[in-house]
């Protein structure tokens, strides 16, 4: 199947029986191999893509509605992504659903997100009494936005990086203004990103300038996460590098892709403001 053959941009009505075949796998290897990757047969990072969904529904045995919400996470190293408005529609199709209890439900979730990834994709399932636990936070590190620059590229420009004079050093940088769009509607993807590395200074204006050239490109969120990777390891080669993007959510959905070659990255797991 193709992105012809998505769900995504279409009009389609919400399912009322739960159906997993509404789940619609895209293929990761096309655009890994347009990257400036080292090749070989283990990829040159790892990390996931860790969805947040809020709006997850079913009925219990007796008819009544329960809620949750769920945090689902797909290995990087899985032979697809999950496109997102399959994903939504695949949730909406339990509204209507009869389950004896949420762990049916979870087992569900399970079972059909790791068949359409190919890969095992774990499941953090948050029922009512946790919902105060949720919490908030920013991405840490330096603030790149408070840079006073000047800015004409808006698709992306890997030429745009360079490290700066000086010697190896640990630093996280961060910005919020990171932004895409969606490869099949053309609908805005906002996302907050974090890099943190270890290697030759990054030039901090060139990265902010490099980050905002994502502003009218059409690609995937995971997509997005790896190509910044990419392309910031090719242009200064640090020893260590984690690139982790928090998108604003759509229709009940985040994604949150994070890519790495350190062995424990620091990834939190509170989501910012605008999510």
């Amino acid at each position: 199947m193709t992105l012809s053959d998505a769900p995504l941009g279409l009009s389609v009505p919400y399912p009322t029986e739960y159906d997993p075949g509404l789940l619609f796998p895209v293929s990761r290897a096309l655009n890994r191999a347009a990257l400036p990757l080292e090749r070989g047969d283990r990829l040159p990072f790892h990390g996931a893509d860790i969805w947040t969904a809020y709006e997850i529904s079913w009925l219990n045995a007796k008819g009544k509605p329960r809620v949750a919400m769920a945090t689902f996470t797909v290995p990087a190293d899985s032979p697809n992504l999950i496109e997102s408005k399959s994903f939504k529609l695949y949730l909406n199709s339990f509204n209507q659903t009869r389950l004896d209890n949420a762990q049916a439900l979870r087992e569900r979730l399970e079972r059909d997100l790791s068949a359409a990834a190919g890969a095992p994709v774990e499941l953090d399932f948050v029922l009512p009494q946790r919902f105060g636990q949720q919490q908030m936070a920013e991405l840490d590190g330096i603030d790149l936005d408070k840079l006073d620059v000047e800015i004409d590229t808006y698709q992306p420009a890997p030429e745009l990086l360079r490290c700066a004079d000086g010697p190896v050093r640990e630093e996280t940088l961060c910005s919020r203004l990171l932004k895409s769009n969606c490869p099949v509607t053309g609908q805005p993807d906002w996302g907050s990103v974090q890099i943190r590395y270890r290697g030759r200074p990054i030039d901090h204006e060139a990265l902010l300038k490099y980050i905002v050239s994502f502003r009218q490109h059409a690609g995937f969120h995971e997509h997005c996460v790896e190509t910044i990777y990419a392309d910031v390891m090719r242009a200064c080669a640090p020893q260590e590098l984690t690139v982790y993007a928090r998108y604003t959510r759509r229709g009940g959905l985040d994604i949150n892709p994070w890519r790495s070659n350190v062995a424990a990255p620091a990834i939190g797991m509170a989501r910012t403001a605008r999510q």
